[in-house]
Formats: C-alpha cells, structure tokens, sequence
C-alpha cells in the first residue's frame, strides 16, 4: 500500500518539483568560465576560471572543493580539464597561459603570451594546448616540446573569446569580438568557413557527438553543424544570454544571463521548460555534466552553482523528501529536495 501510494505521489508532483541548487562558494569574484572532465574511474570533476586569479577543482556531482591552483597575478578568463583530469590548463590577465598537474595541483608549464589569454583548450591526447586571447592569435603548443615555439594562426581581427579543437582535432572553432566564428583547417592553417554576426558572440560550445556547435550572441541561441557551419535552429531567450550547453542526450539545453536565469528548453520544439533564479548576478557560464545529471552555472556574485537536470532525483549530495503524512493522505503539496551549501 506504501509503495502504491509513493508511486502514485511521484507521478502526481514530477512536474512540481522544487530546484535547489547546491552552492559552492570559495571564490571572491565573478566566476566566469568552468568545464568538466569525462568521466572517470574518481567519478568527473570541475575547474572554474574566477577574476581573483585562483582557479579552483570540485568532485563535479557534488561541488566539493579539491584545491584551488595558485600561481597567477590576474584574473583567469579560462579553465579546462583533459578527458582523464589528470591536467589542468588556465588563461590568465597575467599574459600567461598554465598547464597544471591536476593531481598535485603543481604548476607544470607557464606560456608567455603577447595580451590578456581568455581560452585553453586540450587536445583528446593531452599533448597540445590551444590558447586565444587579446593578441588575436590562435596558437598551438606542443606540450611534449615545451622550449619549442608555438604555432601560430592569425586572421581575427579583434579579441579571441574561445578557441576549441573539433573534428578529432584536425579542426579548430574560434569565436572573437570581431564579430566572427572560424572554421580553421589545423594542417593548413587556413579558414575553411567564416560566420560572421551582428554582434560579438558571447560563448561557444563544441558538442563533438553529432557535431554540434552551440553559439549565443544577444538574446539568441543557435546551433549549426560544426564541420560545414550551417544553421540548424535558433532559440530565442528572455533576456540578453551569456552561456548555453546542449545535453549530451540532445533532448534539451540550459542558458543564463543578464537577467540571473537559468532556463531550460526543449531542444525539438523550441519550448521553455523551466526557468530558476538562484545567483545575485548575471550568469556568465553554464555547462553539463558529462552524465547529462546535472549542469553548472558560474555568476558575476562569486558563486557555482550546481543544478539538477531531473529534478526531485536523488543524485550526489541531493535527496528527495516526501513527507510520510502527505503519502498516507495523498495530499497534493510540492516535494522538495535538500542541498547543503558547499564551500571551499
């Protein structure tokens, strides 16, 4: 009978669930890149880029704070892990590129850079390191010939936000304040295709399954075939967006921005499914788990904060709550789930 009724709870109120965010504080400025590694053997785990300069690591389920990197003298713009996060890379207002030792947390490698560096990305190998920045140069580095000079790619006429490798790293995805997208062939260093905008883009993500490219540029979302660049759908959001990610699973995608949203949107129909306000300040970035579980969000209030994807699911440190008296009644009331606040 208890478990009929539970049941019977859970199909009533799946659409009434409460989200409550994990928060992860420790940072002392706006958060304003973050990424995930794959999944591994320790679970998957998650690096923030902050303007304080102290890039930090958490267990990704659960927010728990590793270590923070310390090493550079201006804000980190960038952040990534490799697949297996055993290495970490960040980009910095210090004119310096950092690979790092993700176990230890020792500084490994310091790239001298020309400008300001907002982007690092890994190759699937962890042997090479792409970085874009201020000088509007794309370069590559050989991390097993750390004396050897970079190659370098320019072309962009303005700032380079992100630079990412796509197409099993024979490719390169650039986005810049020039108001541009490239397609870059990584052999010939030439552009195969350019898109160009009204404005400049505010973030860029690579969904190597499918192919996917996800770019947000005012209050538009948009998706285009990552090989050939050509539009599969935009969305249109409330409010001026900073970030978006795409599902792993493609059934759905998360965005944030000027207004302190999150929202959630049918990848197919275009429909908004939800939409959450927790951070004090605009979103700068959001990111899926590689699991699909949950998605992250960083903010200009100093704050990550976790979110569940399904909610009302327990997962990592979140636990579903139904009341027992409202199970004997059947009392139609809004369960919710708990999430303690998760500090460096």
């Amino acid at each position: 009978m208890i478990l009929r009724l539970f049941s019977l709870f859970l199909s009533q109120q799946s659409m009434a669930m409460r989200q409550t965010p994990l928060t992860c504080s420790g940072h002392t400025r706006p958060v304003v890149d973050l990424a995930f590694s794959g999944i591994t053997a320790y679970g998957y785990f998650l690096i923030s880029a902050c303007k304080d300069g102290k890039p930090m690591l958490r267990q990704g389920d659960t927010g728990d704070w590793i270590g923070t990197f310390l090493g550079h003298k201006g804000a980190a713009w960038g952040a990534t892990l490799n697949t297996e996060a055993t290495k970490a890379a960040t980009a910095a207002a210090d004119f310096t590129a950092k690979v790092w030792d993700a176990v230890t947390g020792e500084d490994v490698l310091t790239l001298a850079h020309k400008h300001i560096v907002k982007s690092v990305n890994f190759t699937q190998d962890s042997n090479h390191l792409l970085t874009g920045g201020n000088d509007k140069l794309i370069r590559i580095y050989d991390l097993s010939k750390p004396e050897a000079e970079p190659q370098e790619i320019p072309g962009h006429t303005s700032a380079i936000k992100k630079a990412l490798w796509c197409n099993n790293d024979k490719q390169i995805l650039s986005a810049a304040d020039d108001k541009t997208v490239r397609l870059w062939d990584r052999n010939s260093t030439e552009a195969v295709r350019t898109l160009s905008f009204d404005m400049s883009v505010s973030s860029m993500e690579y969904i190597p399954d499918g192919e996917v490219l996800v770019i947000t540029y005012g209050k538009t979302i948009a998706f285009y075939n990552a090989l050939s660049l050509d539009l599969i759908k935009t969305v249109d959001a409330p409010a001026s967006i900073h970030s978006a990610s795409l599902h792993p699973d493609k059934e759905f995608f998360v965005a944030g921005g000027d207004d302190f949203k999150l929202y959630k949107f049918d990848y197919s129909t275009k429909e908004e499914l939800e939409s959450y306000k927790g951070h004090f300040g605009p979103v700068h970035c959001v990111r899926f788990s590689p699991d699909g579980e949950l998605y992250a969000s960083g903010s200009e209030d100093g704050t990550l904060r976790l979110w569940q994807t399904a909610v009302g699911k327990t997962y990592g440190l979140w636990k579903c709550i139904l009341p027992a008296e409202e199970l004997a009644s059947e009392i139609s009331e809004t369960p919710y789930c708990t999430a303690p606040e998760i500090k460096a």
